[in-house]
């Protein structure tokens, strides 16, 4: 779906006026479905010798759980089946335009639903881990003075962690819209019976927009995630 004309999410199922469902809700609501459903059928009948499903789903909960023991400790290895439904999801959610479709995360709405999720589960460990009085507490640290600095940081980080996946992806899609735009009337002023230009010179772009970025966007996502629950949950003494 490349067009200049259609950059916002689209709404495509009315239920009144003030209650709809847009592309990026259903879309979301498809890849998380999708991954579901893989990850059911990946176990169904688990081998001793993987293949198929069950051995692609072996290798993600590997890469996973290996990602999750370098970046946060072995000691924060529970924290794996959260980081890899979020990369999953976040990576089909950032690849839907390779088949024609919009990004639910070029939605803004997404992806600061995203980051939500995500501050609520950094102070919910931060105060499991450090207890109330230790939480309040480090926001305080290693001057009181820093209070407002360190609560301006809690919030400004899932902000910042969604507008950079959100611009990164609607930048993809805005460019291949002015892409596709541009040939199709290149191919329309060279009187071409059928749409040349378009079919094949925006796929090395295609490939990077639609399968390179989206891996990257999720990745980093994902990585930035376990900065800071890993940063949340250090004790004093790990300090």
């Amino acid at each position: 779906m490349h067009d200049m004309n259609n950059l916002g999410p689209r709404i495509i199922i009315w239920f009144s006026d003030k209650f709809y469902i847009t592309e990026t809700v259903f879309w979301a609501i498809i890849v998380a479905i999708a991954v579901i459903i893989f990850a059911l059928v990946s176990v169904r009948r688990m081998e001793r010798d993987p293949k198929g499903a069950q051995g692609f789903a072996e290798l993600i909960v590997e890469f996973t759980y290996k990602m999750v023991k370098d970046s946060m400790g072995k000691n924060s290895v529970a924290f794996a089946p959260f980081i890899g439904s979020l990369f999953l999801f976040l990576m089909f959610a950032n690849a839907l335009g390779l088949i024609g479709f919009r990004p639910v995360t070029a939605d803004i709405n997404a992806t600061s639903a995203l980051a939500v999720l995500v501050f609520f589960v950094i102070q919910y460990n931060s105060i499991r881990s450090r207890g109330v009085g230790g939480y309040l507490r480090h926001f305080c640290e290693p001057y009181p003075f820093m209070l407002p600095i360190k609560v301006m940081e809690e919030f400004t980080f899932p902000l910042s962690l969604s507008f950079r996946i959100f611009g990164n992806i609607l930048a993809g899609v805005i460019i291949m819209a002015l892409v596709f735009m541009g040939l199709g009337h290149l191919s329309e002023a060279l009187h071409l019976p059928i749409p040349l230009f378009e079919a094949v010179i925006p796929l090395p772009l295609n490939a990077f927009f639609d399968i390179f970025e989206p891996i990257l966007q999720a990745f980093v996502f994902s990585m930035l995630t376990m900065s800071f629950v890993a940063k949340a949950i250090a004790t004093h003494a790990e300090h």
